[in-house]
Formats: structure tokens, C-alpha cells, sequence
């Protein structure tokens, strides 16, 4: 690695504003920005990963063939890397780079799981893919599943938490298994790492408190402008302009799967959902 680049990770679920992020943050000369460093090869290995098809080692070495060799030859200040895919390999990452910062940007997962299902719904944990995934699970002999977005999305295996339900649940139960088994693992990852080298935010106090992105920026250590604020009243990563609510049995199945984590990151299921304008 290059001794004068800091990895950066920001984290999250998808949907949760890391696009706005990577937005934010390309134009600053002496940063290097990406959104979902090469995906289709570090997606896959992440799921393998927590399905227990992949070693601790052979995901570090894939990683070193990857975001190893993309920071090792940068000569940007800070590499980042905005992306969901990530949030499964907190640990190896950290042994690889043992002075890089983790940033876990959190959203009400309400306003995540209606954005996967209503805008994202081919790409996700759609019935086909997950059918062919749960086959090739059952029988790996045939050729792995492609690289490919849509079928490279967690199913849960023996010890882990819904591996009973998830066979019986749809789409949408699917997607809010995602956001709280992802939000999960961000945090019990953390929970490992020096303190000083992680941090928390919501997206919502990020677009709503110049005080909240100013303290992220300080622990990246990049200078505030007024600008950054002005930019993240846009929403990014826009498919449809729209803002989708859940029926009454969505909102029912999401508290059922959720449980206390929408507590713990101090969201309120009994509070109106914002609306987000386009």
C-alpha cells in the first residue's frame, strides 16, 4: 500500500446515500473516489464470505488483488470506496489496511427497503435469482452463478439468524432481511475495531445539520464548504423521482423482521415518514 494514501470505507445497505457521497467528494482534487470498486468482482466474494464458501485468507487476497492494488498505486491522499458491498468484509479489510477509516452511513430502513423494492426490484433478490442461487448452493457442481448484481445477495445458512424463515419469505421480506442482517454485521464488525478508526452517521442529519457534516468531513479530514451542504439537498442515485410508501402489511412485515434495530440506530417506527423531494 502506499504510504501516503489512507483507505477510506463508507458503508452502509444500499440506498442509504453513499451515491451522494462519491458525489460529493469527486471533485476534491487530492481525493480518489469510487462507488462500488469493481463490483461484480468484489460482490460475489463478499456473499461466499458470509455464507462460509470463502476463507477469512481468500477474501483478503482477493482484496489485495483489488482495492490492494487500486491504493497501492494512487497518488491521491485518501482512496475511498462508497459502497455496500463492503460492509460484509469489515475485518479482512481492517487487517489489510490497518490505518484506514470506516464510516457506516446509516438511513431510516424504511425509506431503504421501499427504495430497493419499488426502484431496485429487478437487481435484488428477485425469484429467479434467488432460485438459482439457492439451487447452486444445494448443488455447487454446476457452473457459479455470473457476477452479476442480481444473484450474488446473502442466503442465510445454518447458525445464522432467519435461515428458517427465509426460504418462505417474498421479495420484500428478502430486502428488510438485507438491511437488518447488513446493519448487523457493520456493527458488530465495529465493535472490533479501534474507535478511532469508525464512525456513524445518518443521512438525514448529513442533509439537515451543517454541525453533522462537518464533524464526518473533520474525521476524514477534509475542509468544510458550504458548497458540499448545498449539494446534499439533491438527492443522487435518482432511477425514479418518486417517493414510495409502504402498504400497511409492508410496514407489518418490516417491524416483524427488523426487530430492534431501527431502536438501536435511533430510528422511530412510530414517527412519520419523511418525504423525500425531488
Amino acid at each position: 500500500m502506499s504510504q501516503n494514501t489512507t483507505p477510506v470505507f463508507i458503508l452502509g445497505s444500499g440506498r442509504c446515500g453513499t451515491r451522494a457521497l462519491f458525489k460529493l467528494f469527486s471533485g476534491i482534487p487530492e481525493i480518489e473516489v469510487h462507488h462500488e470498486y469493481c463490483c461484480t468482482h468484489i460482490q460475489p466474494a463478499a456473499v461466499e464470505y458470509f455464507m462460509g464458501l470463502m476463507t477469512r485468507l481468500e477474501v483478503r487476497e482477493k482484496i489485495r488483488e483489488l482495492h490492494g492494488a487500486a491504493i497501492y498505486y494512487s497518488p491521491a491522499k485518501s482512496w475511498i470506496d462508497c459502497s455496500n458491498k463492503l460492509s460484509w468484509i469489515i475485518r479482512p479489510l481492517y487487517e489489510l489496511f490497518p490505518d484506514a477509516k470506516f464510516v457506516h452511513l446509516t438511513r431510516d430502513g424504511r425509506k431503504v427497503v421501499s427504495s430497493f423494492y419499488h426502484k431496485l426490484s429487478p437487481e435484488i433478490y428477485d425469484d429467479t435469482s434467488v432460485q438459482v442461487m439457492t439451487e447452486w448452493l444445494k448443488n455447487p457442481n454446476p457452473p457459479k452463478p455470473p457476477p452479476e448484481k442480481k444473484y450474488w445477495w446473502n442466503i442465510p445458512q445454518p447458525g445464522q439468524p432467519f435461515y428458517e424463515e427465509f426460504p418462505a419469505f417474498n421479495q420484500f421480506q428478502r430486502i428488510c432481511y438485507h438491511w437488518r442482517e447488513v446493519t448487523r454485521i457493520i456493527g458488530e464488525s465495529f465493535s472490533v475495531l479501534p474507535p478511532m478508526k469508525t464512525m456513524r452517521v445518518k443521512i438525514e442529519d448529513l442533509t439537515s445539520s451543517r454541525a453533522a457534516l462537518k464533524t464526518l468531513l473533520d474525521f476524514l479530514s477534509i475542509d468544510y464548504q458550504e458548497h458540499f451542504y448545498e449539494a446534499l439537498q439533491r438527492p443522487e442515485g435518482v432511477f425514479f423521482p418518486m417517493d414510495f410508501k409502504l402498504t400497511p402489511e409492508q410496514l407489518e412485515q418490516f417491524k416483524a423482521i427488523t426487530g430492534d434495530t431501527m431502536q438501536r440506530l435511533g430510528y422511530d417506527l412510530k414517527s412519520e415518514l419523511y418525504e423525500v423531494k425531488y
